[in-house]
């Protein structure tokens, strides 16, 4: 197994840490028990997420670099990034910190734009994912950082939600790139 994807291991291994840290953090922030373990649960948290999101970019810039580009690492690589904002969404949403609906919203395309890609690789098609796919993953990632710090360091300057907002723009974006992709890829089905 290539280095680019036991990178890409590494980061669906990452995510049950995430969903632990963020289980531990939500409840026992709650309780006031123990603040200390309260704080390193979520230093973690977010840590963790971070890491998780920015090896995507490792792992794509390692495949490029030594030509480790392989159909393994093609399936994991856009699996991980769902497993990852999938995973992130649910807690959030249970937690109260996202809308039950923006989840399902992104959740939901993700789901969508996964069986066309199934549909058209049961045809011999390759699908492959645009710039605004890649736009949308990378405000995803933002939007998901900024909720989770509780809209640090936008606190700092305003009190104006911009966590919410920029998880509402990542929305918006996740909705019209689903539609994007539909519509460009909608010849191979004809």
């Amino acid at each position: 197994m290539n280095l680019a994807n036991r990178i890409t291991i590494a980061r669906i291994t990452m995510i049950p840490l995430f969903m632990l840290c963020f289980y531990f953090y939500s409840n026992v922030a709650s309780s006031e028990q123990a603040p200390i373990w309260t704080t390193m649960s979520y230093v973690l948290t977010v840590f963790l997420f971070v890491l998780a999101a920015g090896t995507d970019k490792l792992d794509g810039y390692v495949a490029r670099k030594y030509n480790q580009i392989t159909n393994l690492g093609k399936l994991l690589d856009p699996l991980a990034d769902k497993l990852l904002i999938s995973a992130a969404l649910i807690m959030m949403a249970e937690a109260g910190m996202v809308p039950g609906w923006m989840a399902v919203i992104i959740i939901g395309r993700e789901f969508a734009i996964t069986a066309l890609r199934m549909a058209a690789s049961g045809r011999g098609i390759a699908l492959a994912a645009d710039q605004f796919g890649k736009i949308k993953m990378v405000l995803q990632v933002i939007a998901i950082t900024a909720v989770l710090l509780h809209n640090f360091p936008f606190s700092l300057f305003t009190t104006f939600p911009v966590d919410q907002a920029l998880l509402a723009a990542a929305t918006f974006v996740t909705l019209l790139s689903g539609c994007n992709y539909i519509i460009r890829n909608l010849s191979y089905f004809k």
